[in-house]
């Protein structure tokens, strides 16, 4: 796991770096070593209105800390910017999907018939037929009741992606 943030971290522009490592140095001017440990990431939180408890903050660390050293250097910070990034745009995808999920459920039934299917389909302007619009809804409808509800629209949803 560890590896493939790294090679998400080489993806970071020069900007995004640049900031970081603005924000690590405001993190570690206190810290003797350079690095921050559970004491400096202890004020972050707070000071971005969290409170976590020594074991969580620890486990933070813990979670990047590559070289075992009880503390994180800027590498290993950036690891941690990059999952932070990933959790936060996780969220957003999930208020996407349920925004569109409420634009297909024109009725507001918690449910997508194969009518609204076709109709928001058919908004899209794309050249669909009646055959491709079942076929979508026999993929999304996996319990068969002729409709699709949020948990079966976000399973669909994510075998798209």
């Amino acid at each position: 796991m560890f590896l493939v943030h790294c090679q998400q971290v080489e993806n970071l522009t020069e900007e995004q770096k640049n900031e970081f490592k603005a924000a690590f140095d405001i993190f570690v001017q206190d810290a003797e070593d350079g690095c921050i440990s559970t004491k400096e990431l202890g004020k972050v939180m707070r000071m971005l209105g969290q409170n976590p408890t020594a074991e969580e903050l620890q486990e933070m660390i813990d979670e990047v800390d590559e070289d075992g050293s009880g503390t994180v250097d800027f590498d290993e910070f950036l690891v941690m910017m990059v999952r932070c990034m990933k959790e936060e745009s996780k969220g957003k995808s999930e208020e996407e999907l349920a925004e569109l999920f409420r634009m297909f459920d024109k009725n507001g039934d918690g449910y997508i018939d194969l009518e609204e299917l076709k109709n928001m389909l058919e908004a899209t302007g794309e050249p669909i037929t009646e055959d491709d619009i079942e076929e979508l809804m026999k993929d999304g409808d996996k319990n068969n009741d002729g409709k699709i509800d949020y948990d079966e629209f976000l399973e669909f949803m994510k075998g798209v992606e």
